[in-house]
């Protein structure tokens, strides 16, 4: 099994989407973990929106990315730009990878500024979750593409 640790800033949002969709994907095939480089409680819209899309989450915690230092990833993926430019190192024997997608809570907090209702906030939570399952899809095709691994960048 291919061991994959999906890392973001807080692993509230993000991460824990990709983690919940690889594992619901492509569990026999992938070993998914998330972990930030900060800790920022699960959030709960984001278990929402994946309980929606059939994908139960809520059992998931945060995690920092030092919890898990005893794990020799495969590849490391980050989904955020913040977690890309701060990504402590791994082994030279793991793959790092960016995939990044937007951050639904600040989106949200700029929809509910604009004056957007709660259906528009939950929305973009949504659209990300959508985002992350459709790359999730791709993941194994994409990471055994050469190109691509030579890239590092599948977004």
């Amino acid at each position: 099994m291919l061991k994959i640790l999906f890392l973001c800033t807080g692993n509230s949002c993000r991460s824990q989407m990709a983690e919940g969709w690889a594992r619901a994907l492509h569990g026999d095939i992938i070993e998914p973990y998330s972990a930030g480089i900060e800790t920022h409680g699960l959030n709960q819209t984001a278990v929402a929106v994946m309980a929606e899309a059939g994908v139960d989450i809520s059992g998931h915690r945060c995690k920092h990315v030092d919890e898990l230092k005893q794990i020799n990833f495969d590849v490391v993926i980050t989904v955020c730009d913040h977690a890309h430019e701060s990504c402590p190192l791994f082994s030279a024997q793991t793959t790092r990878v960016h995939a990044g997608f937007a951050d639904p809570p600040r989106l949200a907090r700029e929809i509910a500024e604009a004056g957007g209702d709660e259906e528009a906030q939950i929305g973009c939570y949504r659209q990300v979750r959508d985002e992350i399952k459709a790359y999730i899809e791709l993941l194994p095709a994409l990471l055994s593409d050469p190109t691509e691994s030579q890239n590092k960048n599948l977004s």
